[in-house]
């Protein structure tokens, strides 16, 4: 397995593989590797010939006060674990080399990045489209592979890649979780034993949703009732967000119909956890 830092060396080798007709995959990450990431890698191995996993905390997409500076970060274990699953390439820029000095030019999706994660996290999509977009242009996959516990970046990523014609596929992943049902993320390690019981209250609501919602009901507001009481019901949480929107505008739903997504964001304690169901498939825990 090889470790690049330089853009431009990372560029030399995957221009080779592509010249020698290999498929290249691509799973970006900032790093400190749990299960999700590497099932992640496991599918981008599946469906290429070379696997290149990317390391970058990306200062662009913490906004003032949020969790830059204490973000986990354990390269040894991260190159250890890759390793496992048969990465190829580890690229790890600094930031330097993704941001010199000068950089002005930003990438931004409109109208579906103003909700949601967009609107208590007001950087958080300007720096996520323009580091997927620099990333893509120095790995140069044929394909990248996204976690959907992320619906909305996924799906923001999505429609940037098809409005700007990038020669890429976006493949994602379904939600991989903990045994006791918790969405896997970096993050949890911030979790004390009585706030990870609480952070419980994200999947347990999205389970009540779905239990609603086989039940025939179909009003928004009926099921958000039920969601906010269980999470506002446990210690430590407080709600950012909890909503139904369509999957593709992320526009507000009164009434669950075709494609919807309960998304949900919370605080226990310090820490912010995101989580989220499709309305209609299947939520294993």
């Amino acid at each position: 397995m090889e470790i690049i830092e330089s853009p431009q060396e990372m560029q030399r080798l995957a221009e080779s593989y592509r010249k020698a007709g290999l498929a290249v995959a691509f799973v970006p990450t900032m790093g400190y590797f749990h299960e999700g990431h590497l099932e992640l890698m496991r599918e981008g191995k599946r469906l290429a010939d070379r696997l290149v996993v990317s390391i970058y905390v990306n200062p662009a997409q913490f906004s003032p006060g949020e969790d830059f500076e204490r973000y986990p970060r354990d390269f040894e274990r991260d190159r250890k674990l890759a390793s496992t699953v048969g990465a190829d390439v580890i690229f790890r820029p600094s930031n330097a080399q993704m941001y010199p000095p000068g950089h002005l030019t930003y990438v931004n999706v409109l109208a579906m990045t103003g909700r949601l994660c967009g609107e208590s996290r007001p950087n958080y999509f300007q720096g996520v489209t323009t580091i997927c977009t620099k990333l893509f242009n120095i790995v140069k996959p044929h394909l990248a592979v996204f976690g959907k516990k992320d619906f909305q970046q996924y799906q923001v990523i999505r429609r940037m890649v098809l409005d700007l014609n990038l020669d890429l596929e976006i493949v994602g992943l379904a939600t991989v979780r903990e045994e006791d049902g918790l969405a896997m993320s970096s993050r949890n390690v911030y979790l004390k034993p009585d706030e990870r019981a609480s952070a419980l209250s994200l999947v347990k609501s999205l389970k009540a949703a779905q239990e609603l919602y086989d039940r025939g009901e179909r009003d928004s507001r009926t099921i958000l009732e039920r969601v906010r009481g269980m999470i506002e019901g446990h210690p430590g949480c407080g709600i950012d967000y909890a909503g139904i929107f369509n999957t593709e505008t992320f526009e507000d739903m009164e009434r669950v119909e075709g494609q919807a997504v309960l998304a949900l964001a919370v605080k226990v304690g310090k820490t912010r956890l995101i989580d989220n169901h499709v309305f209609g498939e299947e939520l294993r825990f």
